[in-house]
């Protein structure tokens, strides 16, 4: 003590003395130094402080004796020392791993004696089943430290006995040490052990020593009862559990089993919340979870369910209508979880005492038996337990619980309740369900009138899914209905008459919810329920046309999702379209069906097109050029687009239609004289025309009725294209017929096919036609290429061979494309081709080499990339020849066309791997042809050091470390080039390197690789100094910043430390996002649990973290101070007394205080600029670049160059990575006004409150302000002064500075004020 006291008093003269010196160099602020004590020369650690407070404390501790009998023992303060010092400190396994790595190098060896501990036990225990108790080492709670101490004890004990650490071994030792500790912290850290194991060991062990096991925890159980440390009891708790759930059926016939069980039963009304959670745990494990309930001979309710309930029910009548009902609260939490597991004859009971219990009118306790209602219909029990019946029983007596309108939380409660009611229902007897929907749906829409707009929401909601769930799943076994039928469609009646009430005016509140149900209603019913929904629809159509309504987007959707079940024949018949080509006035109050049938029409007859739409849209075409004749412009426009709309309405008929087979023939001709006569309904036919093939031929049938017309169709659709630009119109309207041609193609005859190809090859030699013509015959051609003939393939080969020399490069172009097609159609005439072909084409292919165009290069490379996959070892020789070409074409202009160079390269190596003999001496070979562009130009190094990048990401592993070694040396060299180009390539091998190659090889050349860099011109580093700065960082994270400083010249250095503290900077931010991101997680609140599942009510529930615990236990206790007794009585309507003998009378018990709602502001996590929008970020943008991105996205990044991103991923770049380079030549920022003179921006607005500036003067025609101050004006308000916000002035060192200067500006206005009251006064004077 009295080193301690000395060491203090040094430690507080060193502290004082620094504060002295502190005091003399620094400036003081005046005042200060009489408050300062100060001490002679020499003697500031002559005593103690006068202030002593802590110290008499403590030793007021220390000296007097304790009023009971103290628990501090020899062994305690031994083992506390042990554990302050540091000696028991569990060894981690990397820890003790490196350790014996160096002792095995340094040559010694501890000995098991001296390197073990009497905690050794804990740390090198082998059961798996303690595994989580190793964690508590590092708590600083004394009750995890006493339990590692005990299993170190009990291990010990096993070992010094032989045993093997079983389950059985533990079991049996700790149940001898539970009989034999004393203290309740061994006690409750033995009964958390023992919690543990009892999960793991045999279920014949637990049932032979079931009388043992149960009395000793029984007699612990009575003795901690009213102990005021629960952890031991609830731990015991959990062990009586488990225990009764391994014991089989036969021990449930016996009393003691009872008699244990219901020992356990009895705390779940415990006043402790530990305990009576432990205990309601273990009681629905047992019941739920035992094991006898899993087998094939299972019973359909546990032996003790009966005994449970009643138990339940007697606690719920003693606590009879008490003010706290507590004990009811704790019970229905309990039936939450259980009634799903009782008998039918106990639920009725159970569900009579709820309802019973609901009358008292207390809202936490009608909320939480509504809770066990929800939970029964939700956990969907067998019949043996809730038989349809009771169910239907329980959802008639719930009605007499509606809460009111305006109570917000019990009516979503109850809503919710009874939609799963319903659900179960309808799933144990549909025709029961079906009878009590609709006193349901009447209710649920009385909900749509409620203010508050989450009953609106989840009334809505409800209906959907009981329509979804409940009444469409049915719907096929229904007729027609009408509105005479019997039931159960006259229970459909009745519910869709509820919802079309919706649409009454006094449902105007909440029509957006009631035409959302309305949607749903046609969108399940509508097939069936036409007729009674007729009215409606026509409801809907009037509802629409009044002014200023505000819901025309949900009657466009509900309207659309009738078209869709119900037909437009049915629609129409309900709402005429009222649009015949006669009308005196242009109003077409229902035009607006017209694009929704576009967009919803669907699986109808086709030839109601042609019976309704097609005469009036050639109605309406007339009357448009009738008025066109005339001179009335106007008229004539708006029935011409009236007659196009009625065509957009084709591609809606044309998908899944009923009557392709019967009605297309009949259309056929039409649709043909609109394509070639028709431009404007061009594109319209073509895309009707590509449904129908593609979505509307389901069967071989209509496919070969559609291509039955294609020697109609494709003529016209090869005349339309073939004709010139003024003829056949837009580029758009050109690919809209090609797309066509595909497209009839596929269903066409092959025989056909080929003949409209020997047509096309003749009009191709012709000498008549133009090069317009020929370009888009060779277009028709690659059309219809793949699905010819091998025969027609060899003509069509032997006419285009001379193109692909020509000196026209479109010409040459699309005779390539006609390659590419034939070359990679899967068809087999195709293949047949191609394969007798073979040397032909690489013979054709090589000799056009030095005459191909560069926009032929891109279906050039496809189409050697479609050859080389069928080339087998003797053509290696072909392969060898294009590789100068592939290489070359790495950095085509054409983005597709160095797509097509990367692919084929990869492919040219994949061929080597095929050729053998083994992967690696391929890839050598290969790498020998590419290797040889590295001695040519300046642009074929360039090339060939992207080509190796490309082929290394590819198959480096076939690459031999030799091969790889070699490569990095060969680009390391290249670094000292002049040419950005090159460099540039390098840099990028190098990058690509260092994402893929492991740390321990890329070790070995790391000196190589940096120095190289380090070597660079000054002219490169300036240019690719961000390219450096991201190699650098990767360097420093494999290697450490040491080791790259090191390796690399002083110029660097600034950089790399820049780099680093960029790095820690990151760092910092992201565990900062980190801490606040768990912070929010933690303060989200947790999912109430609901134990649906097996798993759920299985799950280990022993969270030992106290501060958890006790947070969560003082949340639930303000939770409750909050709820408890919050129940409002609602008066009666205006100066109607209130009836106490109403039935209805509990409805006007409220949960929700009554009153005017006030308008919450919705509370989201995103920033808003300063004009109110909402500012969110991608996550791409928030993530840092250096760390957070995966290595897929960041092999996109640096592979840029070699064909492997996308083009979204370098729109991406190009926004991120403005600054990486300075610009090429021919690139320019755009320009953006800002400065004085020309370069000055012509909309700037004046700044807020420039009239009232001092006057202006020019000289030489600028403007300089005169004064600093403002002016006051005739006829306008007074100018006022302000003082502008600035971040700076928050800094505390300005505090002073800052104070001053509000100080005077306040003395500036004081005096002002009292001159101008000077003044007045004079005024007023006589």
């Amino acid at each position: 003590m009295a080193a301690g006291a000395g060491s203090g008093r040094g430690c507080g003269a060193a502290a004082r003395g620094a504060g002295s010196s502190m005091a003399r160099s620094g400036r003081l602020r005046s005042g200060a130094a009489s408050k300062l004590k100060r001490w002679r020369k020499g003697h500031s650690s002559d005593c103690n402080p006068e202030t002593r407070q802590h110290r008499l404390a403590a030793r007021s501790r220390f000296c007097s004796r304790p009023a009971e009998k103290s628990n501090l023992t020899v062994d305690a303060v031994k083992l506390h020392n042990e554990l302050q010092s540091g000696s028991l400190r569990l060894e981690r396994p990397s820890d003790s791993t490196q350790l014996r790595m160096e002792e095995d190098d340094a040559g010694e060896a501890a000995t098991e004696k001296s390197s073990g501990t009497f905690l050794s036990g804990l740390s090198d225990c082998t059961n798996v089943t303690f595994s989580k108790v190793q964690r508590f080492w590092e708590s600083n709670s004394a009750a995890h430290k006493e339990i590692c101490a005990v299993l170190a004890a009990v291990t010990e004990v096993i070992r010094s006995r032989g045993g093997k650490e079983s389950e059985t071994e533990y079991f049996a030792a700790l149940m001898t040490t539970l009989e034999a500790v004393e203290s309740p912290e061994s006690l409750a850290a033995v009964a958390y052990l023992l919690n543990l194991v009892l999960k793991r060991v045999p279920s014949p062990v637990l049932i032979k020593k079931f009388s043992d096991a149960s009395k000793a925890f029984t007699s612990i159980i009575s003795s901690q009862a009213c102990s005021s440390s629960t952890s031991a009891l609830r731990w015991i708790l959990s062990c009586l559990a488990t225990l009764l759930r391994k014991q089989d059926l036969a021990a449930w016939n016996y009393p003691v089993t009872l008699q244990v069980y219901h020992g356990l039963l009895s705390f779940c009304v415990h006043t402790k919340p530990k305990v009576r959670k432990a205990a309601q745990h273990g009681i629905c494990s047992v019941l739920r979870g035992s094991e006898f309930m899993f087998g094939d001979t299972a019973p359909e309710h546990h032996p003790a369910a009966p005994s449970t309930a009643k138990f339940c029910v007697q606690e719920i009548e003693k606590a009879g209508g008490t003010k706290e009902a507590t004990t009811t609260l704790h019970v229905l939490s309990l039936l939450r979880d259980l009634l799903p597991c009782f008998p039918a004859a106990v639920v009725k009971t159970c569900c009579e005492t709820l309802l019973r219990v609901m009358t008292l009118s207390h809202v936490l306790v009608t909320a939480c038996a509504m809770q066990a209602f929800h939970s029964l219909f939700s956990a969907q029990a067998s019949v043996a337990c809730l038989p349809a019946e009771l169910n239907a029983q329980i959802i008639t007596a719930l009605y007499d619980y509606v809460p009111s309108t305006s109570d917000l939380q019990p009516l979503l409660t109850w809503l919710s309740t009874m939609e799963r009611a319903h659900v179960n229902l309808g799933r144990l007897q549909k025709d029961l369900c079906w009878a009590h929907l609709p006193r349901l749906f009447s209710a649920a829409m009385n909900c749509f009138l409620s203010p508050h707009s989450q009953v609106v929401s989840a009334a809505a909601q409800t209906l959907e899914t009981l329509l979804s769930e409940c009444v469409a799943p049915h719907m096929d076994d229904l007729g027609t209905v009408s509105a005479s039928a019997s039931a159960p469609a006259a229970f459909l009646c009745k519910m869709f008459k509820s919802v079309e009430e919706g649409l009454t005016y006094r449902f105007h509140a909440a029509w957006g919810e009631v035409l959302r149900v309305l949607e749903v209603f046609f969108e399940m019913c509508g097939k069936q329920c036409h007729p009674i929904m007729r009215k409606c629809l026509r409801s809907l159509c009037d509802l629409r046309l009044s002014p200023h309504f505000p819901h025309t987007t949900e009657v466009d959707q509900a309207v659309g999702a009738a078209v869709s079940a119900m037909g437009p024949e049915v629609l129409l018949e309900a709402v005429p379209l009222e649009i015949d080509g006669k009308e005196e006035t242009l109003d077409f109050p229902r035009s607006w069906l017209l694009p929704v049938l576009r967009d919803y029409v669907q699986g109808t007859r086709l030839g109601f097109f042609t019976s309704y739409f097609l005469p009036l849209a050639a109605t309406l075409k007339n009357r448009a050029v009738e008025f066109t004749q005339a001179g009335k412009s106007v008229e004539a426009k708006i029935y011409d687009t009236l007659q196009w709309q009625v065509w957009t309405l084709l591609p809606g008929f044309c998908t899944r239609p009923t009557d392709v087979l019967g009605a297309f023939k009949g259309l056929a001709r039409t649709l043909g004289m609109a394509i070639s006569e028709r431009p404007d309904l061009r594109p319209t036919v073509c895309q009707a025309l590509r449904t129908l093939i593609h979505k509307g031929c389901q069967t071989d049938a209509e496919r070969a009725e559609v291509g039955r017309f294609a020697k109609n169709f494709l003529p016209i659709l090869f005349n339309v294209y073939s004709q010139a630009e003024e003829d056949a119109g837009s580029n758009a309207q050109r690919r809209s017929v090609l797309d066509t041609v595909r497209a009839y193609l596929t269903i066409t005859d092959p025989q056909m096919v080929c003949g409209f190809l020997q047509k096309a090859s003749e009009k191709l030699t012709s000498p008549e036609s133009s090069e317009f013509t020929r370009l888009s015959i060779l277009d028709l051609v690659v059309a219809m290429a793949p699905y010819a003939s091998e025969p027609s393939l060899g003509c069509l080969y032997r006419t285009i061979q001379p193109s692909l020399q020509s000196k026209e490069h479109s010409m040459q172009k699309k005779a390539y494309r006609v390659l590419e097609e034939v070359c990679a159609a899967p068809h087999g005439p195709c293949q047949a081709f191609v394969r007798s072909h073979l040397r032909d084409l690489q013979t054709a292919l090589l000799d056009s080499l030095k005459s191909a165009a560069s926009p032929a290069k891109r279906p050039r490379l496809k189409c050697l990339f479609h050859i080389v996959k069928q080339l087998s070892a003797e053509h290696e020789p072909f392969i060898t020849a294009l590789v100068p070409e592939v290489i070359l074409c790495t950095k085509e202009v054409s983005v597709g066309a160095r797509k097509n160079a990367f692919a084929l390269l990869v492919e040219m190596g994949h061929a080597f791997i095929r050729f053998g003999p083994t992967p690696q001496e391929a890839m050598e070979r290969f790498l020998l042809l590419v290797y040889a562009g590295l001695t040519g130009s300046v642009t074929m190094i360039s090339c060939t050091v992207l080509a190796l990048t490309r082929l290394f990401f590819e198959f480096k592993d076939h690459l031999e470390l030799s091969v790889v070694e070699q490569l990095l040396q060969n680009v390391c060299l290249l670094l000292a080039s002049r040419t950005r180009d090159v460099v540039k390539a390098a840099l990028g091998f190098l990058k690509v390197v260092l994402l893929l190659v492991d740390t321990k090889l890329l070790a070995k050349h790391v000196q190589v690789m940096l120095e190289a860099l380090g070597n660079l011109l000054d002219d490169m580093r300036r240019h690719f100094r961000m390219k450096l700065r991201n190699l650098f960082t990767k360097f420093i994270r494999k290697f450490g910043f040491e080791l790259v400083k090191g390796l690399l010249p002083v110029e660097y250095h600034k950089v790399l430390v820049n780099i680093r503290k960029a790095e820690g900077r990151s760092r910092k931010q992201r565990a900062l996002r980190q801490a606040a991101a768990n912070t929010d997680e933690e303060e989200a609140p947790p999912a109430q649990p609901r134990g649906d599942s097996m798993e759920e009510i299985l799950a280990d529930s022993e969270d030992e973290e106290e501060e958890e615990e006790e947070r969560q236990q003082s949340k639930e206790r303000r939770k409750q101070a909050r709820q408890k007794g919050q129940a409002w009585l609602k008066e009666g309507e205006e100066d109607e007394p209130l009836n106490f003998l109403d039935p209805n009378v509990s409805q006007r018990v409220l949960a929700t205080k009554p009153g005017p709602r006030r308008s919450r502001g919705v509370s989201h996590d995103f920033q808003m600029s300063e004009d109110g929008r909402l500012i969110i970020h991608e996550e791409e943008e928030e993530m840092d670049d250096a760390e957070a991105k995966g290595v897929d996205e960041e092999m996109k990044d640096v592979l840029q160059d070699v064909g492997l991103r996308s083009r979204k991923s370098q729109k991406r770049r190009f926004r991120e990575e403005q600054e990486d380079e300075e610009p090429e030549s021919g690139t320019y920022p755009q320009y953006r006004a800002g400065g004085s003179g020309i370069h000055r921006q012509l909309d700037k607005q004046p700044a807020f409150g420039a009239e009232y500036r001092s006057k202006v003067r020019d000289l030489g025609g600028g403007r300089v302000w005169k004064g600093k101050g403002d002016v006051k004006k005739k006829g306008q308000l007074d100018p006022y002064a302000y003082i502008p916000l600035n971040r700076a002035k928050l800094n505390r060192r300005k505090q002073a500075k800052m104070q001053g200067q509000f100080k005077g500006l306040m003395k500036g206005a004081q005096r002002g004020a009292k001159a101008g009251r000077r003044n007045r006064l004079k005024a007023q004077r006589p």
